[in-house]
């Protein structure tokens, strides 16, 4: 290995050689059922030029806004202006919305083509985590996963893999990659997105939209823009003032365009009083005029509120249907209200994407075959390097000796594989095991399991008159209801599950409905494990508290075109204590546990607690009294709060991990694979203590307004400026090695003015091969402080993931941009480089003292 290495450039500028949201408010973002360049220099110390309303916060509206600049012209002659010139009105507006696809593949929409003009149509699909449509798909590990890694050419290669399998699946079009920060660990879509920092969000989704994009398929960054919560996502308004949208949650887009993302998703929330879907500030003054972006702006599903409005503000393609895109569209432009000149400015963007990428060609590229075992290789990379060993007392990992031989495995999601978060981001696999299939197979006859909470239900006790409901068909066409008595001995908690094939059954008990229809989408949407039994039926439920007595249960249900079958099904507390008392009894007979726990988290609704849900800390608690030597698997969305952590022996955070999760957490657990994951957000030590809490005009907002009054102390950031102590900090994450950095140095960059140096050396100093993640974390500057500009206390600038043999030594080099050495001055509405003395600390974590030195930031 050479002796020395260097980091790319961390600012989210695309690669030799490639193509590629002060005082004022952020005006003018909405979310319902989501399916879904110029990065400006810096010259030495001196701020960008230019300014635009949104930095300002004016607010300003589509049919205020300044007619917003053409296009970039395609050459003369080009296949763009032929077609153009060709076109219809009619044709013209067909382009600009979805349609129903007459031959739908199951993806999320569908563009009409031109077919007189050779203009196929477009599919698109949801993809965060694989490709979304009917057939099924390699099922990668959750974005979140992904981050933990710290690699951005690893995003590239998941990039790569969604893009080819997108394109084998028929579509051209992927609604993903999603780059809003997590802001909130409530959030219901954390898991699809990659950090709470906006320095390796920015690297990372910039890498994914090279990756998916060389394989021809269109990358769509979303949700643009400051869309970082599922409660009230389509009519709270979001209010940031200039510096903190600049520097947190637009980084990250901004990396996006420069990488050449093809289109940008509007997001359905309103920013300022104005919905981002209208919002010149947004679509125009930031993304266009200053970013430089010549991609297409589509809607999220449904966020359409105006015609001209929208259209004037910048956006281009209406989605999923026509509602304001299609007759209406059509019918301005006829009566002179809307010239076709702006229709002709948004079919110029689709089609110049499309040129592009080839997607308008007389001979287009023959599509690929699907690669699944690539596709499963890629899967069980992402999942074992984003594996995250948050706690290891006396070496209880990797499991060996007699640990590896008696080995009781606990928990429901040791047995049911948890794949995939819920709504638009979840994937149906070829297959995926599970992990106590995986771990049986490396342990052996030694391993045992118990359930220990049961997720789908049990047959109902006797009832009244006799009625097994336990599979009932209901043939096509027909309709089946019946009545009984369900008697309870003692007052107790139930929970009831409706597991069915078609329409939802109706069932009431004592005449309250159990499932009711929800509202929005989380009728559709209700999680990623818990909607789904084993065997794929449709899966809700409802917990309640039965007196004593009898109940009359009723049920209903309809067979409809195809038929269904359907069962209802019941845990009761003295079920839920028995699974209890089992877990236990194998608990002490093994040598060690392995218990798995789940948080089921889904697009549509955010989490109302950050405990793990149900009654998962029970059990912990239980099995963790009668064998200290035990391991907690953590399948959640992001943070949560652990009381029963200094019970544990050791926490491993696998997030959702996709079809190859079970192998990964085998490999991990076993020490066959270093733990590689650290975190990309902070865990809180409680629910009070993180940067959202206790003041719901920052979450969820009050009136319908959420501040954003954090500034730029988002995530890390603010448990340092506010001294809190979290349960574990933002990059962290155990080895099963240990490591030592030494002869700190930095100084100027070559070829960057005002970047500077960071060189170090990383020793492997434990007796094994592992991974090591070196951050590099800048402090602020004394000049920009006398400006009165605020600044983080420490921010991450930059990062090394390296994997080291035993005894190992390497000398590192991680460039820190101009870029990340500079702040957002309002009065300069630009960035302004942070010269003069400045502190580096470089450790493992946001909170590792690690190694400091200081470096002088001059402008050249």
């Amino acid at each position: 290995m050479p002796d020395e290495t260097t980091t790319p450039d961390h600012s989210g500028a695309p690669a030799p050689g490639e193509s590629r949201r002060g005082h004022a408010r952020v005006r003018g973002v909405r979310l319902r059922l989501s399916r879904r360049a110029l990065l400006l220099a810096l010259a030495g110390g001196g701020a960008v030029a230019g300014t635009t309303a949104f930095a300002r916060g004016t607010g300003r509206a589509a049919g205020t806004a300044p007619a917003a600049p053409p296009a970039a012209p395609a050459p003369p002659g080009s296949r763009v202006d032929n077609l153009l010139a060709r076109l219809t009105l009619d044709e013209k507006v067909s382009l600009l919305h979805g349609a129903p696809d007459p031959a739908s593949l199951g993806q999320a929409g569908h563009v009409p083509g031109v077919p007189r003009l050779g203009i196929p149509p477009l599919r698109l699909a949801d993809g965060p985590a694989g490709i979304r449509v009917r057939r099924t798909a390699t099922a990668l590990p959750a974005p979140v996963m992904l981050a933990a890694a710290f690699d951005p050419g690893l995003a590239r290669a998941y990039g790569r893999v969604l893009g080819r399998e997108g394109r084998a699946l028929g579509q051209d079009v992927l609604l993903a990659p999603m780059v809003n920060l997590i802001r909130t660990p409530y959030a219901g879509r954390n898991f699809e997105t990659f950090s709470e920092d906006p320095l390796l969000s920015a690297d990372l989704v910039a890498e994914l939209v090279r990756g998916v994009q060389a394989e021809g398929l269109v990358a769509t960054v979303k949700h643009f823009a400051l869309n970082n919560q599922e409660r009230d996502r389509d009519s709270v308004d979001v209010r940031a003032d200039d510096q903190t949208a600049h520097e947190t949650e637009l980084r990250g887009f901004e990396a996006a365009v420069a990488a050449g993302a093809g289109a940008v998703m509007a997001a359905y929330n309103k920013v300022g009083g104005i919905h981002a879907a209208e919002n010149a500030d947004l679509l125009t003054a930031v993304l266009r005029e200053r970013w430089g972006f010549d991609g297409w702006v589509m809607s999220d599903w449904d966020a359409v509120h105006t015609t001209a409005g929208a259209l004037t503000a910048g956006l281009d393609m209406e989605m999923p249907g026509g509602a304001r895109y299609g007759a209406p569209l059509r019918e301005a432009v006829r009566d002179g209200r809307i010239p076709e000149a702006a229709v002709d400015r948004a079919v110029r963007r689709v089609l110049s994407v499309r040129d592009r990428l080839g997607l308008l060609d007389e001979a287009p590229a023959p599509r690929p075959e699907r690669d699944a075992a690539s596709g499963a290789r890629l899967a069980l990379r992402v999942a074992t390097a984003g594996a995250t060993l948050l706690r290891n007392e006396r070496a209880a990992l990797p499991l060996t000796g007699a640990a590896a031989r008696s080995l009781a495995v606990i928990g429901p999601t040791a047995a049911v594989p948890f794949v995939s978060g819920g709504g638009s981001a979840h994937v149906v696999p070829d297959a995926a095991a599970s992990p106590l299939d995986t771990l049986r197979t490396r342990a052996g006859a030694g391993v045992t399991h118990a359930t220990g909470e049961d997720l789908f239900g049990r047959r109902l006790p006797p009832l009244a008159p006799a009625l097994d409901l336990d599979g009932v068909g209901v043939a096509a066409g027909a309709a089946w209801s019946r009545t009984a008595t369900l008697t309870t001995a003692e007052a107790d908690e139930w929970t009831f599950l409706v597991h069915y094939s078609g329409t939802r059954p109706t069932v009431t008990l004592d005449g309250t409905d159990l499932f009711p229809v929800r509202q929005g989408v989380a009728e559709y949407f209700a999680g990623g494990l818990l909607a789904a039994a084993p065997d794929g039926l449709a899966v809700r439920r409802t917990t309640l508290r039965l007196a004593a007595g009898d109940h009359t249960l009723a049920v209903t249900a309809h067979g409809g075109a195809d038929g269904q079958l359907f069962r209802l099904r019941a845990v009761s507390g003295a079920d839920r204590a028995a699974d209890l008392a089992e877990a236990v009894r194998h608990a002490r007979a093994a040598e060690a546990v392995v218990l798995f726990a789940y948080e089921d988290a889904t697009e549509g609704q955010d989490r109302t607690s950050l405990a793990l849900p149900g009654h998962q800390e029970a059990l912990i608690e239980a099995v963790t009294a009668v064998n200290p030597r035990t391991t907690v698997v953590l399948n959640t969305s992001s943070a949560v709060t652990m009381g029963w952590l200094d019970r544990t022996a050791a926490v491993l955070q696998m997030y959702y991990p996709g079809q190859e999760g079970a192998a990964a957490t085998t490999a991990v657990l076993f020490g066959d694979a270093d733990p590689g994951g650290r975190l990309t957000q902070t865990f809180p030590a409680t629910e009070d203590r993180h940067p959202t809490a206790g003041d719901p005009r920052r979450y969820p907002g009050r009136d319908g307004i959420e501040e954003y009054s954090e500034g730029v102390h988002t995530g890390h950031r603010w448990y340092e400026k506010e001294g809190v102590a979290p349960l574990f900090p933002f990059g962290h994450g155990l080895s099963y090695t240990t490591f030592a950095y030494e002869d700190l140095t930095a100084g100027p960059a070559r070829g960057d003015a005002g970047g500077v140096d960071v060189t170090f050396t990383v020793r492997n100093t434990g007796p094994r091969a592992g991974v090591d993640v070196a951050q590099v974390y800048l402090g602020p500057s004394p000049d920009l402080t006398a400006r009165g500009i605020d600044q983080p206390r420490s921010l991450l600038a930059g990062y090394r993931r390296l994997e080291l043999a035993a005894g190992e030594r390497r000398r590192v080099t991680v460039h820190l941009t101009s870029r990340t050495l500079s702040s957002w001055s309002g009065a300069a509405a630009g960035f302004v480089l942070g010269t003069g003395r400045r502190r580096l600390r470089v450790g493992r974590s946001a909170a590792d003292p690690g190694l400091v030195a200081a470096v002088e930031v001059r402008s050249s």
